[in-house]
């Protein structure tokens, strides 16, 4: 089966908000709501057997604040599809996906630990990254690249820590990445 026939029979059988091309790649934008249903079908009857990634983007200022993007890839035919669904700022959540690929069970953790996205069913939603505990979602835009401060000192640090100027955090400017990789700074 071709991407374009694996297309067209999604599109017969859910209703697809918006199609889009770019550069040889294809993303289709699905009813939230039926995210689990539509990786479901994808998986069983269109061979994207592989999730590949599921992360969030956050489109502050605008309405619904957050995509999730699930990007999948068919092994047996070599071939890749992007999904995404559209999730409001009041009521951050989607259905889980994890009866579909057992990969997304990290990954939907790790997008509720740093975007504040809850996916609903899942088997352990926790933190993976952060601490229980922590109050924010430091992938959010409104979060300040100067860091908040942390009322857990026996947890973490008590003071602002920064996240720009890093010893991992790479500097703008002229010359190649070498000049850049943030290994190369003097300390």
């Amino acid at each position: 089966m071709t991407l374009s026939e694996a297309i067209t029979a999604l599109e017969s059988r859910f209703p697809v908000l918006a199609k889009k091309e770019f550069r040889g790649e294809t993303t289709l934008t699905v009813d939230a709501a039926r995210i689990a249903e539509v990786c479901a079908f994808v998986k069983k009857d269109l061979g994207f057997d592989t999730l590949v990634n599921i992360c969030a983007v956050d489109n502050l200022g605008s309405a619904p604040r957050f995509e999730v993007v699930y990007d999948l890839y068919s092994l047996a035919d070599n071939r890749y599809l992007r999904l995404k669904a559209l999730v409001p700022e009041e009521a951050p959540e989607l259905p889980t996906v994890t009866g579909v690929w057992a990969a997304a069970n990290w990954q939907e953790r790790e997008t509720y630990d740093l975007s504040g996205i809850r996916f609903t069913g899942h088997p352990d939603l926790r933190r993976i990254l952060m601490w229980e505990g922590y109050p924010f979602h430091p992938l959010r835009k409104d979060f300040p690249l100067a860091g908040r401060p942390s009322e857990t000192a026996e947890v973490a640090f008590t003071k602002v820590t920064p996240l720009e100027g890093g010893p991992f955090v790479t500097t703008p400017g002229p010359g190649g990445a070498k000049e850049h990789e943030p290994r190369s700074k003097q300390f």
